[in-house]
């Protein structure tokens, strides 16, 4: 037992690495805090391209979003950090990143917020505009929020998968949670930073899983 915990749960080790960590953490937060609202505003305007959009949209639409969804998020990364500066194109780590992620997320978010704006009945649509709203005033004040009530649950599971694919920002050493870890564990020569560097994951995730599952109850009741 005191070898598992000088291994895995050193607290020397913590009390050393969580400093490094915490920065890592911030990082890890900013970086969310800028790519899932860029994935979600890409996300709804995919959504809206190919629901309400003519034909020749429509079908670009299913192309964007099935070729992002099927190519790897880490392939992308790394063809958009290492590969665009062949073209002359040399992005900041943290821009390269937010592309990435805002290509990747927008095509699962855009899935998502179609689901829900076919949910909510055209009727809607006509009984806004009967009102005196134009087109982009009845998506804007009465589809759009049922649309995304309807989807709240998905959304949010999504959201979970963003913040945890973030830590594939580590390959182009964006100092990050999960580079930082890594790096502290190569200096350390012990696995206590990758075990410390879990924990705040898990930490910063527990309230959207927690606030998931209460959603998901709420919506199976309902039904």
């Amino acid at each position: 037992m005191d070898n598992l915990i000088n291994v895995f749960f050193n607290p020397d080790i913590m009390v050393k690495v969580w400093p490094f960590l915490l920065q890592g953490l911030w990082m890890t937060v900013l970086l969310s805090l800028t790519v899932v609202p860029l994935g979600l505003i890409g996300g709804l305007g995919v959504a809206l391209a190919g629901n309400q959009g003519p034909r020749w949209l429509r079908w670009t639409t299913v192309v964007y979003v099935d070729f992002f969804r099927a190519f790897p998020p880490l392939v992308l990364l790394i063809l958009i950090y290492f590969g665009l500066p062949f073209l002359g194109i040399d992005m900041p780590k943290f821009a390269a990143v937010a592309m990435g992620f805002l290509l990747n997320t927008s095509s699962y978010y855009g899935e998502v917020f179609r689901a829900g704006l076919e949910s909510v009945p055209r009727g809607q649509m006509e009984a806004a505009r009967a009102t005196g709203l134009n087109r982009a005033q009845a998506l804007g004040n009465v589809v759009i929020p049922q649309a995304t009530r309807n989807v709240l649950p998905e959304l949010i599971s999504n959201t979970l998968e963003v913040i945890k694919l973030t830590a594939l920002a580590s390959v182009v050493a964006l100092p990050e949670l999960l580079n930082n870890a890594r790096q502290a564990q190569a200096l350390t020569y012990n696995p206590t930073p990758i075990v410390l560097a879990a924990l705040m994951y898990l930490l910063l995730l527990w309230p959207m899983v927690r606030l998931l599952s209460r959603l998901e109850h709420r919506s199976t009741a309902v039904r």
